[in-house]
């Protein structure tokens, strides 16, 4: 399994993606993810691409905990946009259990993020499930976070 770096490749990549994201002519699985830093408060957007099935959505780290996994799990809400839309969602992490059958599809459409896994396309589940520690993958639910009340 390879260890991701970012890389100035990497940069151009995701900066040709966000302008395809910004006129809508990305392929339909990506959106522009953006979370508020944890620390500097300020918003940070990425690439990602989501995996829509059987009507759920879910977020994959194919590249384990990335910045962008640290602040959605400290705001527990991302927002989601695709050219003018722009969608603001609340997030929950999955168990092993949960992830594995999440990852094995991710794995078998997103071919480019392969090397960073140990499962290959046609391992079992189990072997997705022992994945599911080196990348988090979150429930994409309906909504923003509503306010706490006192």
């Amino acid at each position: 399994m390879r260890t991701y770096r970012l890389t100035i490749w990497r940069r151009i990549v995701n900066l040709v993606m966000r302008a395809l994201l910004a006129s809508e002519l990305a392929p339909s699985h990506y959106y522009l993810l953006k979370t508020r830093g944890r620390r500097s408060g300020g918003i940070i957007s990425t690439p990602v691409w989501l995996v829509e099935e059987r009507g759920g959505r879910w977020l994959v780290s194919p590249y384990g905990e990335v910045s962008w996994v640290r602040n959605a799990r400290a705001a527990r809400e991302v927002t989601l946009v695709r050219g003018f839309r722009s969608e603001t969602v609340r997030i929950a992490e999955l168990g092993p259990e949960d992830s594995a059958p999440i990852l094995k599809t991710y794995v078998r459409r997103v071919s480019v993020t392969r090397p960073y896994f140990d499962a290959g396309t046609d391992a079992p589940l189990e072997a997705f499930a022992a994945e599911a520690a080196k990348h988090p993958v979150f429930r994409v639910e309906s909504g923003p976070t509503p306010p706490l009340r006192s």
